[in-house]
């Protein structure tokens, strides 16, 4: 039996004071995104969520939001997808193995994990969002006779910018998990699929609604044709579950950046159900 481990770093003012953290492990996986993988100098359990986020600091350059991409069943390290976007993240991929960091967290609200036992479980993820849902799957995958059924579609732009390659070929061999995967623009050596993710649909058996949870993430534009899909399943809206992480900043609901309508994703989010966001105009547009 899995327990969530809850944070050994002090609160209060950690959620405003970075904690060392040291740079354990790193790799490119395309070229814009790299994975690190991270362990406190204090030997404190990050003791997080799937779904939630920690605040990445560099002393002098400034702290950016990051997805946690690890599972809380595998606590004396965490992972990170870092996109190379901005001066904070661009100071990160110049990191290697050994250097160290600030992180402030976990923070955030992520997946009902207590809810989904006992469930069959469907996830969707367009691009970069297989980094936040690659918790909750790894989760999952670690504490597989706790859920029903678990589908995974995945899709990206091009054969170039997917994901956590070496998960894929795990999933791709394992009876746990019904895993699919597209690409929008195939080139000349890819093999696999090809279209919007959407078209992944036609690979799932047939839904049970009353035991079926949904789990979207991914760019705006696919947040409104996936939920069609699942809607159309006859999965209830209370049973869809979102990650928006939308444009946020501080993590601490200060800045306003995330605001959606009075709403702060930092705070309330990033993981919403799509019943809750159907009432906020521009949540998933």
């Amino acid at each position: 039996m899995a327990v969530l481990l809850q944070p050994t770093l002090p609160r209060g003012d950690s959620l405003f004071e970075p904690q060392p953290a040291e740079i354990v492990g790193d790799r490119k996986l395309t070229a814009l995104e790299n994975l690190y993988t991270f362990r406190f100098v204090n030997g404190a359990v990050l003791g997080h969520s799937p779904g939630q986020f920690v605040q990445v600091a560099i002393l002098g350059v400034g702290e950016c939001p990051i997805s946690i991409c690890s599972s809380p069943t595998r606590p004396h390290t965490f992972d990170l997808c870092v996109r190379r976007v901005g001066e904070v993240t661009e100071h990160i991929h110049r990191l290697r193995t050994g250097d160290v960091i600030g992180i402030r967290g976990p923070l955030g609200h992520g997946f009902d994990i207590q809810e989904m036992y006992d469930h069959d479980i469907l996830i969707v993820a367009g691009g970069l969002g297989i980094a936040p849902v690659r918790s909750l799957i790894h989760y999952i995958l670690d504490e597989r006779r706790r859920f029903g059924a678990f589908h995974l579609l995945y899709g990206a732009r091009s054969p170039q910018e997917l994901l956590f390659r070496e998960d894929m070929a795990k999933w791709r061999e394992s009876r746990e998990v019904n895993f699919h995967v597209t690409v929008d623009r195939p080139d000349e050596q890819w093999r696999g699929r090809s279209g919007v993710v959407t078209t992944l649909f036609k690979e799932l058996p047939k839904l049970d609604p009353a035991r079926t949870l949904a789990v979207v993430v991914g760019p705006p534009i696919m947040f409104k044709f996936v939920v069609l899909e699942v809607l159309a399943r006859g999965i209830p809206q209370a049973s869809v579950y979102c990650s928006l992480e939308r444009r946020m900043k501080c993590g601490v609901g200060k800045c306003g950046h995330c605001q959606v309508n009075h709403v702060y994703v930092c705070l309330e989010g990033p993981v919403f159900k799509y019943a809750q966001l159907k009432a906020l105009r521009e949540a998933v547009e």
